[in-house]
């Protein structure tokens, strides 16, 4: 059995990967993040995964005020070689962004904008959602991360925020089962078993 060899585009360039060279892959070219300059393809998603990301999305749109939004599976360049795709990003936005085309064409949310990064594990990404991810989102200064377990009864919402040291680190503030509700960074409350139900 023979394996078709890799794209061309797949090597790495001079120096290695960096969060611009994300920008230049071919339009054909898989899903993929980079963490600490390693190309990470990312795996096709369960439909618990599409479903609570899906309607956690449109949660989060009804909750949140003028001057936020959401977005899916948008990239972050949080250094030279990282650029890591959470599920969901909720971040600040100027309104005269809105006027500027280059706004519709950015590929990426500067992490300074950033209110909340959401990620919903599954099997090949528990070690980067539960550990690598958090900690690049924390020394990045994101304030809130939420991370979304599948539990035997439905999704379960783990809630963390920065703890406001020198040394950047999340702290756990809830774990949500059944309903969450939170004053900040805005006022969100979202039906948790609603978001995985058929």
């Amino acid at each position: 059995m023979t394996t078709e060899p890799l794209p061309a585009w797949f090597t790495p360039p001079p120096g290695g990967w960096t969060a611009d060279d994300m920008d230049k892959l071919p339009p054909g070219a898989p899903r993929m993040e980079l963490i600490d300059g390693a190309l990470i393809l990312l795996s096709p998603q369960t439909r618990f995964h599409s479903k609570v990301m899906l309607r956690l999305a449109h949660a989060l749109e009804e909750a949140v005020p003028r001057g936020v939004d959401v977005l899916q599976e948008m990239t972050m360049k949080l250094g030279k070689h990282q650029r890591p795709e959470p599920d969901l990003l909720v971040y600040r936005y100027e309104d005269e962004d809105d006027e500027h085309l280059d706004w519709y064409r950015a590929t990426h949310v500067p992490p300074e904008d950033v209110l909340i990064a959401v990620e919903i594990v599954s099997e090949e990404s528990q070690d980067r959602d539960r550990t690598t991810k958090p900690l690049k989102y924390a020394l990045a200064g994101i304030p809130h991360f939420w991370r979304i377990e599948r539990e035997e009864q439905g999704p379960a919402i783990h809630v963390f925020e920065l703890d406001g040291t020198r040394d950047p680190r999340y702290v756990p503030t809830t774990i949500a089962r059944e309903r969450l509700k939170l004053d900040v960074p805005f006022p969100i409350d979202i039906d948790v078993k609603a978001l995985s139900r058929r």
